[in-house]
């Protein structure tokens, strides 16, 4: 026989013929479908929201004064990125007004295969926040990364069965796409058939290739870089993410999008986020309130946090504060500044005042069960100064250098210079610095060794094994001896971040869930981590740039223009791999040239 009770009583208290279990009074409602601040209040029944108007509740809550916004969404996100266990994200996110997230676990996925996916639902199965998956769509990220695990359509297939997994994530190796690899096909065939959605990640893609990678499927871009690029997206049917986290800022320059027509086909998203900026500057919250700041009208921008995100991923219970919508509520004590006072989960009070209140019992659990790839993902040798030895020889270096604010790369050709104090190819007025990568997964000895411009470093060496998307332990460093230091200590720790400079190891940080979280609290993280970043400010690296998470994309093939991964120097337009150092006179390749 069916069960009609709860049906019954949320139409029941909308009518209200019975009161409803909680009315929040006396506040303004933020109709994210009129674009309209509607004097209303809020009754809820089962943790639904069962009308909004005029409502005596059992239990009544004087909200005067501020205005109630569906809960935040956060379109694309990485939990991994954060470095702390997605307990610990919750509680710091929550108190932000954020309720759901979508995430890709692309980044523990590289690292552990199908074992990483099982852990991050698992993790994540009984909190208070909503989290939903995207599959890693790349993994590796192309044929030219070295990971620790390979996913191919079949490994996927089963997890489309899971109600939380809404489809494919970012597919970045737009190249494959374009040239119908056969493997993106399969996975795009499972993805259709399932009925389920495919996110794009595809920077600097236009005109035909632009037509070919939306005739796949594809449906969204969080990579677009200027409003130019995402306005010929979005004319060709896909969705834009506006990305705002620790790494790439985009908002400023996709500040277009909140106007007409854009705004209603744009939502919001992180990708990345590092626990300090989550704590101090917010969520999405922070993206909303800094849209404003800007020039944004709040109620769009809001819709764009909220309901945009709820339509593009078919969450249609999620995303606006109407009847027979869930109670997840977002509380603002005011609109233009975008402060949250508390935050409903579910018609259930789950943060206040910047206090997560709830108490989750997934994540226990899910440590007494056996995830060895999770927990043991490293296996390298130790790390030799004669391992960071060029095997090249030329009169010129490729160098990839940082573009401010972005992830993106440009490349520079230099004279090879050797200098006394520092490694071979090292040229400190110059800002370039050494790098190296070094598989840690399946113990294949491969090691990438190139340079590094714009980075900052003066002296000494930082470490990671953070670093998109397969996470390899990475080094850049002025010279070989810190280098080996700092590799090292991630190596012992079986991951995590590590400084040294002056032959001494200065600052360490253990992330030894994947080399990519920590079991520690947001708190203790941040705390850790700001150490280290004033470590890294010591030895010159400017406030402008995060150490770690600028470091943590330099190794990705499939963001232009040169990255450097475990098979060495990638071209990432040509997709191959393309030496360090060379002779002018055998090739005519020309650059930028320091006289």
């Amino acid at each position: 026989m069916r069960d009609t009770k709860v049906l019954k009583s949320r139409i029941q208290a909308a009518a209200q013929t019975v009161k409803p279990q909680l009315v929040l009074k006396n506040a303004k409602v933020l109709n994210v479908f009129t674009n309209e601040l509607e004097k209303a209040d809020v009754a809820i029944t089962d943790g639904y929201i069962a009308g909004v108007g005029e409502y005596d509740g059992l239990e009544e809550v004087d909200l005067s004064g501020c205005v109630i916004c569906p809960g935040f969404i956060d379109g694309h996100i990485h939990l991994e990125s954060a470095m702390i266990t997605p307990s610990e994200f919750e509680k710091a996110v929550m108190p932000h007004g954020t309720t759901t997230v979508i995430t890709d676990p692309h980044e523990i996925a590289n690292v552990a295969g199908t074992q990483g996916i099982d852990y991050m639902l698992a993790a994540t199965e009984n909190l208070m926040l909503s989290v939903y998956f995207m599959l890693p769509s790349c993994v590796p990220s192309t044929g030219l990364d070295e990971s620790g695990a390979v996913l191919l359509a079949e490994q996927l297939r089963p997890y489309y069965n899971e109600e939380r997994v809404l489809g494919l994530a970012e597919l970045m190796n737009s190249f494959g796409t374009v040239q119908a690899d056969q493997d993106i096909l399969d996975k795009l065939y499972d993805v259709k058939s399932f009925g389920k959605l495919t996110d794009g990640h595809a920077p600097g893609l236009c005109g035909r290739e632009l037509n070919a990678y939306a005739a796949a499927g594809v449906m969204s871009d969080h990579e677009c870089s200027d409003a130019l690029e995402a306005i010929e997206k979005l004319r060709r049917g896909q969705w834009i993410m506006i990305r705002e986290g620790t790494a790439a800022k985009n908002l400023e320059a996709l500040m277009p999008l909140f106007k007409e027509p854009y705004y209603q086909r744009c939502m919001l998203a992180t990708d990345d986020k590092h626990p300090g900026d989550l704590i101090e500057g917010g969520h999405i919250d922070y993206i909303i309130r800094r849209a404003v700041e800007l020039g944004a009208d709040p109620v769009k921008a809001v819709r764009m946090g909220t309901l945009h995100a709820a339509q593009y991923f078919g969450l249609k219970d999620l995303g606006a504060v109407a009847p027979g919508y869930q109670a997840d509520l977002t509380i603002l004590s005011d609109l233009e500044q975008v402060q949250v006072k508390c935050v409903y989960k579910k018609g259930k009070l789950a943060a206040e005042d910047g206090r997560f209140l709830g108490s989750p019992e997934g994540e226990p659990r899910v440590f007494r069960e056996v995830y060895d790839r999770v927990l043991h993902s490293f296996h390298l040798d130790e790390i030799r100064e004669s391992d960071l030895q060029l095997k090249e020889h030329g009169s010129c270096q490729r160098v990839f250098a940082l573009v401010p604010g972005e992830i993106l790369t440009t490349e520079q050709i230099v004279p090879w210079k050797e200098m006394e104090g520092v490694a071979p190819g090292v040229d400190l007025e110059h800002d370039i610095v050494k790098m190296a990568v070094f598989e840690r997964h399946l113990h294949t000895g491969h090691i990438g060794i190139g340079f590094i411009g714009g980075y900052g470093l003066k002296n000494g060496a930082v470490a990671t094994s953070v670093a998109h998307d397969s996470h390899n332990l990475l080094v850049a460093g002025t010279n070989d001896r810190d280098m080996v230091i700092a590799a090292n200590a991630v190596r012992e720790n079986e991951g995590g971040l590590a400084i040294a400079a002056d032959g001494k190891l200065i600052g360490q940080l253990k992330l030894p869930i994947a080399g990519l979280m920590s079991l520690e609290s947001a708190q203790e993280v941040e705390a850790g981590l700001e150490k280290l970043k004033d470590c890294a400010k010591e030895l010159g690296i400017p406030d402008t740039i995060d150490p770690f998470m600028t470091l943590a994309f330099t190794s990705l093939p499939v963001i232009p223009k040169l990255r450097l991964n475990t098979y060495g120097l990638i071209d990432t337009d040509l997709q191959k791999v393309v030496p360090v150092l060379w002779n002018p006179e055998e090739d005519q390749k020309t650059g930028d040239i320091h006289q």
